[in-house]
């Protein structure tokens, strides 16, 4: 990370515990929502569409491997650590609702995610060459969470009408993606600002309105960097771990 002029160097101790801090948040956020996109398995409205969001599960998941891997075992890092451990965004650990819940969460994460990875693909940071691979993969997440948004919200008025309440039940995640991470070397308000035009882009192609409410502050959520969780994410990590707490040291 970038040192301010002026301010006494890092040290290597230093270095290292904020590049840990930043691997596991993105690690988290990939792991979490791949195992939400992995629960629409047998589900999905249509068989394309599960094949589809299982092969963004499996993305998503492999950068959850390499990042974890960076800061520990990821087996023990994903299935050992208790829910106050995990440092993922709250809007990733949201339960998939409808199929239109699903898609504007992904097109909310995926934006942001796509924004993140360019430009840490662009610095010489240690999460480049990762970020260089997946910024790619997240252009397919991106643009197929766009796809669907135009549909659904340019398609019927059910669809419509789902999908708007899911832009407006979701809203109040999505500050908390542009909150300072130790450990990544970000301009965050530019990226904000960047998110908030290409998200006010595709909704009004979509025939959908932006959200009025704010995206920070008290009525908001944003406490899962810090370890505090939403209800469902607790049933969700129960159901993620227990195959491995159930039979420890197993190998397939």
């Amino acid at each position: 990370m970038t040192t301010p002029p002026g301010a006494p160097a890092q040290t290597a101790a230093e270095d290292d515990t904020a590049r840990t801090t930043a691997a596991l948040a993105l690690g988290d956020d990939a792991l979490v929502l791949s195992h939400r996109l992995g629960e629409w398995a047998g589900n999905a409205p249509v068989l394309e569409e599960e094949v589809a969001l299982a092969n963004i599960a499996l993305d998503l998941l492999g950068q959850a491997r390499v990042l974890l891997s960076t800061a520990g075992d990821e087996d023990e890092l994903a299935f050992l650590r208790e829910e106050r451990a995990f440092r993922n965004l709250q809007l990733v650990e949201q339960p998939n609702g409808d199929f239109a819940h699903t898609i504007v969460r992904q097109l909310y994460f995926s934006t942001y995610q796509h924004l993140l990875h360019a430009e840490l693909a662009a610095g010489d940071g240690p999460f480049a060459p990762l970020a260089g691979k997946a910024v790619k993969e997240v252009a397919y997440h991106r643009d197929h969470a766009e796809q669907w948004t135009l549909r659904l919200g340019d398609g019927t008025d059910t669809s419509r009408a789902r999908t708007q309440r899911a832009v407006d039940a979701l809203w109040r995640y999505t500050g908390e993606m542009f909150q300072p991470v130790e450990g990544l070397d970000i301009y965050w308000p530019a990226l904000e600002a960047a998110w908030l035009e290409q998200i006010a882009r595709i909704l009004r192609r979509a025939t959908l309105t932006l959200p009025e409410g704010p995206r920070t502050g008290a009525w908001t959520a944003g406490a899962g960097r810090q370890g505090l969780h939403t209800e469902p994410f607790g049933r969700m990590l129960a159901e993620m771990q227990h195959l491995h707490r159930s039979h420890p040291g197993a190998t397939w």
